[in-house]
């Protein structure tokens, strides 16, 4: 047997790497061509090490990161990297058939602004339900800033199941943030507007604009936001920016940051200076502070109204019922963060190099003895920020977001103009460590860093500019995502990581063994709803139904199946006129077979996971052929999974005679499968005896593998039958064709079962005595 051995040698100058190795096909000189050859050091392959991840390898902690402007999410793995899944949110997504099908069109529904259906949209802050303000792997929420919406993604499956849209709001950037129990989804306004949909002029802009905090009630147990139980803060007309949920101490609190607190309006069409001239003259801004356990006693108690279906928290009431406050902040934030141990809160300003911590104990003091050094424009109570500050501590030019360390009173913000990161103890207020990134940082993740337990190991920079990091792609560059690891006393730059889909805001970041996500669905399942679809069916019961009202207009309902290697049916017949529903349930119950459904000409196209029914509707208004197929390579005979939809002109009638077969077949043809299907059937009993010879039943991957290699194999007994009948009609060529019908339904048994086989040795399986 070879055997390779790697000795690391600690030296004064650092690492250096030993090899020793037996095997002819690697050497030490092999390795040290190859870091000649790609100009590559021993601290870069040290690097690589921390990041690779072997084929068949899982990642530690999996991310969902924002997809900007495409409007989805992005999920890829730490610390491979590697890019796992694009999830339709906003935008329709064709390989998921999200948009296309019935089900997922009526998700995207939910979002229409004003009756227009918005089909993008600027996804920016992810988060993840938590429970005791720990991740508990159920549910990721994720916004929409241009159309106040927010949607909720089950990691059930890992598909979109609501959006609603705020309808008071005109755009949001500060959301989605939960609560400790994901009692609530915050979500702040960004840019004041009027609440109605009249027109304002902007003359009236400190009376009439308004800024808002919603908290959207979560149903924890349906997985839905509950717009009837909601309620929101009514703001004064600053921009309402980001936010946080309290912990521990400060639970039942949240924090939600500003700018443009000047109230100003540009701009230069009207001779006045622009917008980012008068929105960032004040030295502060204002920290938002909201009691939203108080403020849901209210609710519950009838005392406050509803204005568009939502319970609106007038300032009056607020500023009465003690709800709200105000407490200066650097101006320009972005970003509020409250400590693990939610006795602190961190606020970054863009404008100013420091970051300010506040202390919540001080907050509550003054608060409680009423000290306030005066009041806003609004009546709202301003808190001094002499009376809250704990620490100010200068961590660099252009301060943006704080993420936090498993390590207590560790913290890491992204400084953004001096393009670093600076790790730093906010209680003693303190630097540890400042690394330079590429370029221009955003947010920044650590791991599970806005939770109570926050795991440290890694952080991520999420860079607005690449620059020259890639290969050069056009003027329009992909964002870097860089890997950071923050282990040791210092940081280490591991990886950099193109992202070439919209631009990512915000990532978060959860322990992937938190997550549970199934590989079937239940035979005949709307996903998008949750619950069985009432268009679901069973092989051999497949079915095309036409009905017509009393106007002469008709509809066809085609209840089908997927399978490999056919869709059922594969003929439809229609006339023209008619509306036709398309319903598909994918039969299979092994992992990962799934199939795809693509129509010509009329923009359908269904994405049909094990166990699954979608739909698609639409009009067949032109008389035509349309060729149908899987869009998924699925089988050996995957383009032979095919069929035609066949719209009639109005009057059509048939030709007299049938189809004509297009080979003449023998009775020698038909011996000669025979033969053929009788040795296959020989290596499917072996095979099924290993399988059943181990405990199979262990292992839920191969027993789903073997009741779809069950069904096959009745299929083939179903189409022997028909073989065998043809023939002793000697009708040859329905008996060749039948027999090989037979032998495909076997070779798809053969196929699933040596899967089973396969994954059963390289799993462990036992011999069952």
């Amino acid at each position: 047997m070879n055997t390779f051995t790697i000795r690391a040698i600690s030296v004064c100058s650092g690492l250096i790497l030993g090899l020793s190795i037996s095997a002819t096909a690697w050497s030490a000189s092999s390795l040290e061509q190859v870091m000649k050859q790609r100009g590559l050091t021993q601290k870069d392959i040290l690097a690589a090490a921390k990041t690779y991840t072997p084929s068949g390898g899982r990642d530690e902690y999996m991310v969902f990161a924002s997809g900007g402007q495409s409007g989805q999410l992005i999920v890829y793995g730490i610390p491979s990297m590697r890019i796992l899944k694009y999830i339709g949110v906003f935008t329709p997504e064709p390989w998921q058939g999200y948009g296309y099908d019935d089900e997922s069109k009526a998700v995207l529904a939910e979002g229409r602004i004003m009756g227009k259906d918005i089909t993008y949209g600027d996804t920016h802050h992810p988060a993840i339900s938590e429970t005791n303000g720990d991740y508990d792997g159920r549910f990721v929420f994720i916004n929409d800033k241009a159309n106040p919406r927010i949607a909720v993604i089950d990691l059930h499956d890992f598909e979109t199941k609501q959006i609603v849209v705020n309808p008071l709001f005109k755009s949001a950037h500060g959301g989605t943030f939960v609560t400790p129990n994901t009692e609530y989804v915050m979500e702040a306004a960004q840019y004041a507007a009027p609440y109605s949909n009249d027109f304002v002029p902007l003359e009236e802009f400190n009376d009439k604009y308004r800024g808002g905090l919603t908290y959207w009630k979560f149903d924890n147990d349906k997985g839905r936001l509950v717009q009837e139980d909601s309620f929101t803060f009514e703001l004064p007309p600053y921009s309402q920016d980001l936010s946080d949920a309290g912990k521990g101490p400060s639970a039942g609190w949240g924090f939600t940051n500003s700018f443009c607190s000047e109230r100003y309006v540009g701009g230069n069409e009207r001779g006045r200076p622009p917008f980012e001239a008068g929105c960032s003259a004040k030295d502060t801004d204002f920290l938002h502070v909201t009691n939203w356990k108080k403020a849901a006693d209210l609710v519950k108690a009838g005392k406050v109204k509803k204005q568009k279906g939502m319970y609106v928290i007038p300032m009056e009431q607020a500023v009465k019922e003690g709800l709200l406050y105000l407490i200066p902040e650097p101006k320009s934030p972005h970003g509020v963060d409250v400590t693990p141990d939610g006795t602190k809160i961190v606020v970054s300003g863009k404008l100013d190099s420091h970051t300010w911590v506040y202390s919540w104990e001080k907050i509550q003091a003054a608060i409680k003895n009423n000290r306030f050094e005066g009041k806003d424009p609004y009546g709202i109570p301003i808190i001094a920020l002499n009376d809250t500050l704990h620490k100010s501590v200068n961590v660099g030019l252009g301060p943006l977001h704080t993420q936090f360390d498993s390590k207590p009173c560790v913290a890491y913000t992204s400084i953004y103009v001096d393009s670093m990161i600076t790790k730093w103890d906010y209680c003693e207020g303190k630097i540890l460590d400042q690394l330079p990134i590429h370029y221009n940082v955003g947010h920044l993740m650590t791991m599970e860093g806005d939770t109570v337990k926050p795991d440290g190991k890694y952080l991520v920079a999420l860079n607005k500019l690449s620059i020259d990091r890639f290969n050069p792609v056009g003027p329009l560059h992909p964002q870097n995502h860089q890997l950071i690891d923050i282990s040791g006393d210092k940081m280490e730059l591991l990886y950099d990581m193109p992202l070439p889909l919209g631009e990512p805001h915000y990532a978060v970041a959860i322990k992937a063994d938190k997550l549970k996500p199934v590989v079937r669905y239940k035979s005949g399942w709307n996903s998008r709803a949750d619950e069985k679809s009432p268009y679901k069916s069973r092989a051999g019961r497949e079915k095309t139904e036409r009905s017509c009202d009393a106007n002469g207009k008709c509809s066809v309902e085609v209840y089908g199946t997927t399978i490999r290697s056919h869709i059922t049916p594969e003929i439809i017949e229609v006339t023209e006129g008619d509306t036709v529903s398309l319903h598909f349930t994918n039969l299979e119950r092994a992992e990962d077979e799934v199939h795809g459904f693509a129509l010509y000409g009329q923009n359908v196209q269904l994405s049909i996971e094990p166990g699954k029914t979608a739909s698609a509707t639409f009009l067949a208004d032109k008389a035509g052929v349309y060729p149908y197929y899987c869009t998924e390579f699925c089988s050996a005979l995957h383009l032979e999974m095919q069929g035609y939809l066949l719209v009639q002109p109005k009057g059509y009638k048939a030709k007299a005679g049938g189809l004509q077969a297009g080979t003449n077949y023998t009775e020698a043809d038909y011996n000669k499968q025979v033969e053929t299907n009788i040795a296959t059937q020989q290596v499917i009993d072996q095979v099924v005896g290993f399988i059943t010879s181990h405990n199979y039943q262990d292992f839920p991957t191969v027993v789903g593998l073997v009741e779809d290699a069950t069904d096959q194999l009745g299929f083939a007994k179903g189409a022997k039958e028909k073989s065998e009948a043809a023939a002793a009609k000697q009708d040859w060529n329905n008996a060749m064709l039948w027999a090989n019908q037979w032998w495909q339904y076997q070779v798809k048994t053969a196929d699933l079962g040596l899967r089973a086989k396969t994954h059963l040795e390289e799993n462990g399986a036992k011999k069952v005595k």
